[in-house]
């Protein structure tokens, strides 16, 4: 696997898309070994997208096009003002308001950040705010939306380890609330050493505050039907995709009546792109995994970390460093496919509870989106905003060591991820 490994890298580093990448590496693993049939791969590739879970990644990124084009976005903008309009930072405080709400629309970190900043963007540079830092909030603040159910990479964690994906939804909410906080207090601490002013200089009516409510009440319920979708035997995690499909064309054609013909094919466009890309990769991923699993790599990692310590936190930290430091080369999607199969036996071996390792896992994962050489979401939010990467890694070092802080506190507080699955599912 040593070659395939340093082909991968040398893969990425060339420009190559990483479905491609880890495709055509995995596929030298069989190069190598002329005694493995070649329709292996073949069989691999095709076998990896019939597993009927998957069915509910499609449908989630059909469902957040659709609320994304229901006029619901603007609505939660309004109410994210509302909410953090007069803290310092203003807009900046504004944007991660908007993550937070807009978790269980859009799912993607990437999209929620491209998203906001256009939204947002140029407003928070004409009020005095640093390209660099404008770019690294908005990237950073995107960090919320896929925790918050439904996060695609919930779903493809929970069907890779069989872990169940209900309580990976009800567990991202309070790690997803201790990054808010931890994010929002940066920026305050920012805002107070430059003197960025907050966005609204009074106080919202109690008329305003109960009219930007009702305009976000329909996305802020949307997670919350699927907890209790999920909890109450209604629907499976597939079938509860294809609910949400029904309820963000629910939204957009009847409650927001904004949701047109010409929006609906736009959707239906995007999303084929969006599916087809996540499905290619996990594809095209089941040749690199086989790989892994036919040299026993899950247990040389085992031996490694059990020789370095036994301590489940112990552990677990060092889990957490080291996705961390793969996060900066490989895309979040990637880890969670190729890691997986590596650390959660490894997890469950020493008493750990694969719940709470995924959400350490997904976040730690998901911060690789904002860091540089590969980050999408870095680099989709420098794009529109004309900002250098060097003066985005240099602002946003504080956001980093932020959501750092939070993911390693998460490892030794597993009653903070763990307290709402177990009152909800037992």
């Amino acid at each position: 696997m040593l070659i395939v490994t340093i082909a991968f890298a040398v893969l990425l580093l060339m420009g190559m898309p990483v479905a491609f990448a880890i495709g055509i590496s995995g596929a030298l693993y069989f190069v190598q070994n002329p005694d493995l049939p070649f329709t292996i791969p073949v069989q691999v590739t095709v076998s990896q997208t019939q597993n009927f879970a998957l069915l509910a990644v499609p449908l989630f990124i059909l469902a957040g096009n659709f609320m994304n084009r229901s006029g619901i976005t603007g609505r939660l903008l309004d109410l994210a003002s509302v909410l953090t309009g007069r803290m310092k930072g203003g807009l900046a405080q504004v944007s991660l308001a908007l993550s937070a709400l807009m978790g269980g629309v859009s799912g993607s970190a990437i999209a929620d950040a491209s998203m906001q900043a256009r939204m947002l963007g140029d407003a928070m540079v004409q009020r005095g705010f640093t390209r660099g830092f404008a770019a690294g909030v908005l990237s950073f603040g995107s960090i919320l939306t896929p925790i918050i159910p439904p996060g695609i990479g919930m779903i493809i964690y929970g069907t890779i380890g069989q872990v169940s994906i209900g309580r990976l939804f009800a567990a991202g909410f309070a790690p997803a609330l201790l990054l808010w906080v931890a994010l929002s207090a940066t920026v305050w601490l920012t805002a107070h050493r430059r003197g960025y002013q907050p966005e609204r200089r009074v106080r919202p009516t109690l008329r305003e505050t109960g009219h930007a409510l009702r305009g976000g009440i329909w996305a802020l319920l949307f997670p919350v039907f699927l907890l209790l979708g999920l909890r109450m035997g209604v629907f499976t995690p597939s079938e509860i995709g294809a609910f949400a499909v029904i309820y963000a064309i629910f939204i957009g054609v009847l409650i927001y009546r904004e949701m047109r013909l010409t929006s609906f094919v736009e959707a239906l466009e995007g999303s084929l792109g969006d599916v087809g890309g996540v499905m290619f990769l996990i594809a095209l991923s089941a040749i690199f995994s086989y790989g892994i699993v036919l040299d026993r790599i899950p247990e040389v990692v085992s031996g490694w970390i059990l020789g370095v310590t036994e301590n489940l936190n112990g552990a677990m930290l060092l889990i957490a460093l080291l996705i961390l430091a793969v996060g900066f080369f490989v895309d979040a999607t990637v880890l969670i496919i190729m890691l997986t199969p590596i650390f959660l036996p490894l997890v469950r071996e020493l008493g750990g509870d694969p719940v709470h390792f995924g959400i350490v896992f997904i976040v730690a994962a998901t911060i690789g989106n904002f860091t540089p050489p590969v980050g999408a979401a870095m680099y989709a939010v420098c794009t529109i905003l004309r900002c250098p990467v060097g003066a985005f890694t240099r602002e946003s070092l504080p956001l980093f060591a932020a959501v750092a802080g939070v993911t390693l506190l998460l490892v030794f507080l597993p009653g903070l991820v763990l307290f709402l699955p177990d009152l909800l599912f037992g």
